[in-house]
């Protein structure tokens, strides 16, 4: 199995001085993913929780709904792939589109299409003040950022605790992770809160959807067309959410503002 971080060495520059420096470093590594025997695509990913960002994938792309689909899944001996069985036959997509995603992610699901889910009814309301207390929750989980930096991390919610996180180098591939250990663990709680590092754009918006995830909190910033796709689906958009200040970009009647 390949480890999620890898020591280098590097010269250091300050105050005109150099400084011979050892480190951790991210992985950065691709993994296939092979399903009923056929290679489907390559993660660019960071090599932990490689089950659940398969079967996280294949959920959040819509090929599954469920473990009961899924006969088997395993990561070879060297962690360079992940082998899915399933309990049926079912075709790969044609046409794999690339996303913004930080490390080259792909999706197969058409963002523009009209969604066949929304939170216009959904009762979650959380306070103001609990949308800083979801990012301190996010920082404490965040154990790989503190050792090396450079990769983000995704958390799911009940709006009390931290339930589940995920890290990885790239920010769609934490939600697929995310996922993935819902199934896997069957772990489902009945609020969900999504509360990411990572930039929201449109697929980031469409994983928290199929997530069922009617909060979805960013450190960052929202792309244009998640802030459509989350009006259209009735999910509160929040970003640049610090301890004490957070923008709302739809729905803003969740927390408190009518």
């Amino acid at each position: 199995m390949i480890a999620p971080q890898k020591e280098i060495q590097y010269e250091k520059f300050e105050f005109q001085k150099w400084e011979h420096m050892d480190t951790e470093t991210i992985v950065e590594t691709p993994v296939s993913l092979t399903v009923n025997g056929q290679v489907w695509l390559s993660f660019m990913c960071t090599p932990v929780d490689l089950e659940a960002l398969a079967v996280g994938f294949l959920y959040n792309e819509g090929i599954i709904e469920s473990m009961d689909e899924v006969e088997d899944v395993r990561v070879c001996e060297h962690g360079d792939n992940v082998d899915v069985w399933l309990n049926r036959s079912v075709e790969q997509p044609t046409s794999w589109r690339r996303t913004s995603g930080c490390t080259g992610g792909v999706t197969a699901v058409d963002l523009l299409a009209k969604p066949n889910v929304s939170f216009d009814g959904d009762r979650l309301e959380v306070q103001p003040e609990a949308i800083g207390r979801q990012v301190e929750m996010l920082f404490e989980s965040q154990s790989l950022y503190r050792e090396t930096g450079g990769v983000h991390t995704s958390a799911l919610s009940d709006g009390e605790q931290i339930i589940l996180s995920a890290d990885d180098i790239g920010r769609h591939n934490t939600l697929d992770k995310i996922a993935g250990m819902c199934l896997l663990k069957k772990v489902f709680p009945e609020k969900r809160i999504l509360i990411t590092t990572g930039r929201i754009s449109s697929e980031m918006l469409q994983k928290a959807a199929r997530l069922h995830a009617p909060i979805l909190i960013s450190r960052t910033s929202p792309s244009s067309l998640s802030i459509e796709m989350a009006e259209r689906y009735g999910i509160t958009l929040i970003g640049y959410a610090r301890r004490h200040r957070f923008n709302v970009y739809s729905n803003s009647q969740r927390v408190g503002l009518s």
